[in-house]
């Protein structure tokens, strides 16, 4: 930011909050043996499974917004660990099932719960998880997260710094 700035930018707060929340969670979990994103691959496959669903690593990338290549490295990495069972779906023979070993279960299972011991901790300057401010950020993360995004058109006049 430049000393003319009247400001941090809405972009460079998200930016920093959510670097600040990984770092966060990447300390948390390491002593289970995962980063935030295996974090956040395997979290998501056990409340998919729990309700019954064995997904993709397609469905779980467009899930956890992940890029599809991301979430089948470090599928790889988390079978190799035995964390996760990858499987040819019997429908799609391109597609690859994932699931959780019992042991990726056990381990999901303590990381959720230190995970949300951060998460009280994280939000306590809103008031606490179930805090009105804190929907109410929640509720405005979800305005953003869900509006569309125009696709880029490589070398118009903005990307050539130009205004029209």
């Amino acid at each position: 930011m430049s000393k003319d700035s009247p400001g941090p930018t809405p972009g460079f707060l998200v930016w920093r909050l959510a670097n600040k929340w990984r770092v966060a969670v990447d300390r948390a979990v390491a002593p289970l043996g995962l980063t935030h994103a295996q974090y956040s691959l395997v979290a998501s496959l056990y409340g998919m499974q729990c309700a019954g669903e064995r997904p993709s690593q397609r469905r779980l990338a467009d899930h956890t917004g992940l890029e599809a290549l991301y979430v089948s490295k470090l599928a790889r990495a988390l079978e190799s660990a035995g964390l996760i069972e990858r499987t040819r779906d019997p429908r799609d023979p391109r597609a690859v099932q994932l699931s959780l070993t019992e042991q990726g279960k056990a381990v999901t299972r303590q990381a959720i719960t230190v995970v949300q011991h951060l998460l009280r901790q994280l939000l306590e300057p809103l008031g606490g998880l179930d805090a009105p401010r804190t929907r109410a950020f929640t509720d405005e993360l979800m305005t953003l997260l869900d509006a569309p995004l125009a696709p880029s058109v490589p070398n118009d006049d903005i990307t050539q710094g130009r205004t029209p």
